[in-house]
């Protein structure tokens, strides 16, 4: 369970590096063809909101990264849980928000890490 955790919370941790890079870097080269119901002129002009977003994207990252280097089992968890919810109710606020991928791409890989974080906790 453990390990099927961990993994999960990595791949979530690259997820968000991604989306990182790509609001902070890609915006608007790669925006208009991953965003395809926004107007195209839209990018340019919301240039530095996305990057600013891309940044809180890079601290959830970090968040997660850093539960890898907690040596203490239970406040790996505990800090890997922390993030997870911020990553799941960011999810949900995105998905009510902007698009419902959001729920699909963020918002239930988190949730589902989230209670292999949970069940793990049990056998510590």
């Amino acid at each position: 369970m453990r390990s099927l955790s961990l993994a999960l919370i990595g791949l979530i941790a690259l997820l968000h590096l991604y989306i990182a890079w790509f609001e902070i870097f890609a915006w608007t080269s790669r925006g208009p063809s991953i965003f395809t119901t926004f107007p195209p002129e839209l990018f340019a002009q919301t240039i530095n909101m996305a990057a600013n977003q891309g940044i809180y994207n890079a601290f959830l990252a970090a968040g997660l990264i850093w539960s890898f280097f907690i040596r203490d089992r239970k406040w790996q968890a505990n800090v890997a849980a922390c993030f997870l919810i911020f990553i799941a109710v960011a999810g949900l606020f995105g998905a009510a928000t902007v698009t419902s991928k959001t729920l699909i791409i963020q918002t239930v890989p988190a949730v589902v890490a989230l209670v292999l974080v949970w069940m793990g906790r049990r056998t510590l």
